[in-house]
């Protein structure tokens, strides 16, 4: 049998059901924007929250045992700026913020700050691929305790939502050791973020509140934390005989990154 061209056939465009659809498939048919992560964190319309959520407004936290929860208050207004879940010698800061309707912000927020940790004299900085994809990596010089000079490990991740952008922050072990960040990557990954219809700047933070129903313990605010700048090489000392392993409040080399809050809220 000869095959040959059959002009008279039309192509039609089969269009699949979003159950259907893999990553690809949605970032093609302008369901999710190009960097969103489909694992979480969820929009609300997508997530049910009225079991075992924390309702901090733009962004309801899943409680799990054993976490503390802070809120961080921006130093001069007071007004919550930032979340940040505490699992052991680990901490996760969260934030979210308003985001264009069609394209992301996580690919250019990624650059700028990659570009601000960059200035950090001895910092490294890094991009690697992540569950939630492109994340940034950096090794900060750090203060120890004790006044000697060590290094900080931050992980920044980033994910893209409708009209919505969310940064999560890990510190302590987890950001070091991927087997010590599993269970806050799945908090990060259970996080549902209320973006409301209020038109809002992209890059605007999203507004957060208390939780309400939840009794706050309230413990004395630790000494301020060290700006980057002053975790610089000590005099004498060089690069290779500084510790791993610095606390999370012993620098703050992001500039945008919130004073901690006095209040602590743990999940028994």
């Amino acid at each position: 049998m000869i095959f040959g061209r059959n002009r008279n056939v039309r192509h039609e465009q089969i269009t699949l059901p979003e159950e259907l659809m893999d990553e690809r498939d949605k970032i093609a048919a302008g369901l999710v924007a190009s960097g969103e992560s489909t694992d979480g964190p969820y929009d609300v319309k997508d997530r049910d929250t009225t079991e075992g959520y924390i309702d901090l407004g733009a962004v309801r936290v899943r409680a799990i045992k054993s976490m503390e929860l802070r809120l961080d208050l921006e130093d001069k207004t007071k007004e919550v700026v930032a979340v940040t879940v505490k699992l052991g010698s680990s901490s996760l800061q969260v934030q979210a913020f308003a985001a264009p309707r069609r394209t992301g912000v996580w690919d250019e927020l990624r650059e700028d700050l990659s570009t601000t940790l960059g200035k950090t004299p001895g910092a490294t900085v890094v991009e690697r691929e992540g569950r939630f994809g492109t994340e940034v990596l950096g090794r900060m010089p750090a203060q120890m305790p004790d006044g000697s000079p060590g290094w900080t490990t931050l992980r920044f991740l980033g994910v893209d939502g409708p009209r919505w952008f969310v940064r999560g922050l890990i510190r302590g072990e987890a950001a070091r050791s991927p087997e010590d960040s599993e269970s806050l990557e799945q908090v990060f990954a259970d996080l549902v973020i209320v973006r409301g219809d209020a038109p809002m700047a992209p890059r605007d933070l999203l507004p957060l509140h208390p939780p309400k129903n939840v009794k706050p313990v309230r413990r004395r605010r630790p000494g301020r934390e060290a700006a980057s700048g002053d975790a610089a090489q000590a005099p004498g000392q060089s690069a290779s005989n500084r510790r791993e392993g610095a606390p999370e409040q012993t620098a703050r080399p992001a500039p945008e990154l919130p004073e901690r809050g006095p209040e602590i809220t743990e999940i028994r």
